[in-house]
């Protein structure tokens, strides 16, 4: 498999997100979903509707998200659409919760390693074409939060979410904690499910991570820790692989001392196997060309 391109840009603005998105080189097509985290009720890190907006419109989008399945203010959709409200979601734009209602939309995965099925929420089939915008971060179980996530747990409904989680096991979010797997296999599991949601968009979709407020913990911390690095860039690509790849070599490779502990967060989950994986089942590569725009010094 060829090197994938990965732009970044160093600057993080509203405007270089555009600028990211058009560096790609491809023009989403039809109704664009757009998918991105809400944030949990007191998560201080999640990325704001009002610094998205210029893209989101840009593109014509609708910005979308799924119900949790673990307690808090998203778990339910009478308490997700509220938080919604208080965020500003729909404010600027669109918004879809696309498991508002049931029944799910089923995916196969005929290759899965993991996973034979991903259920992710029914107003998916509205969208013709997605733009995944990830805050790249640390993740209290999978070690770091980017692209893959997004297009796994950050797609699939509260059910989805579960069966994740559980590596199979069950798809009740009541029996999600007594039922949690080996690590690797819940990381195998995401990467069955992002290649579900990537083989169902079939080529119309475009990441872009955004290395900002980076902390050890997710946007779905509603107690986050501070963010431990300073901002590092935005990022854009076609593949979901190689720009989860980027960010962690981008971290690696930082000179900034706070990056030792999103590091051991990582590593102390095994992050990189869910990268791993997803290149195991072939839906993209981890060798990529990191292309600087403007000439950047990173």
């Amino acid at each position: 498999m060829q090197k994938a391109k990965v732009y970044f840009i160093k600057e993080i603005t509203p405007e270089n997100i555009i600028k990211a998105y058009n560096a790609v080189g491809k023009k989403l097509i039809g109704n664009v979903a757009i998918k991105m985290h809400s944030g949990e009720k007191g998560n201080q890190n999640y990325l704001r509707p009002e610094f998205v907006k210029d893209v989101v419109n840009y593109v014509s989008g609708t910005v979308i998200e799924c119900n949790t399945a673990y307690e808090g203010a998203r778990n339910t959709t009478k308490k997700h659409k509220k938080l919604i409200e208080e965020h500003g979601w729909n404010k600027y734009f669109p918004f879809d919760l696309l498991d508002e209602e049931g029944p799910d939309m089923e995916l196969d995965i005929p290759n899965g390693k993991i996973l034979k099925k991903n259920f992710v929420g029914k107003n998916l089939s509205k969208y013709d074409s997605l733009l995944v915008i990830s805050h790249f971060k640390g993740h209290a179980m999978g070690g770091y939060g980017g692209a893959l996530k997004q297009l796994s747990i950050g797609c699939a409904s509260s059910k989805g979410k579960t069966l994740i989680h559980t590596a199979g096991k069950v798809d009740d979010q009541t029996k999600l904690f007594d039922n949690l797997p080996k690590q690797d296999s819940f990381l195998e599991a995401m990467a069955d499910a992002a290649e579900s949601v990537v083989n169902y968009f079939n080529g119309n979709a475009i990441y872009i991570n955004i290395m900002k407020n980076i902390s050890v913990d997710c946007d779905c911390d509603a107690n986050a820790s501070a963010p431990c690095m300073k901002d590092v860039g935005i990022l854009a690509s076609l593949d979901p692989i190689a720009i989860d790849q980027a960010c962690l070599d981008l971290v690696y490779n930082s000179k900034d001392p706070g990056k030792d502990a999103l590091i051991k967060r990582i590593e102390s989950l095994h992050g990189v196997h869910t990268i791993e994986a997803a290149s195991d089942l072939g839906f993209g590569t981890r060798k990529y060309e990191l292309i600087k725009i403007n000439n950047e010094n990173l």
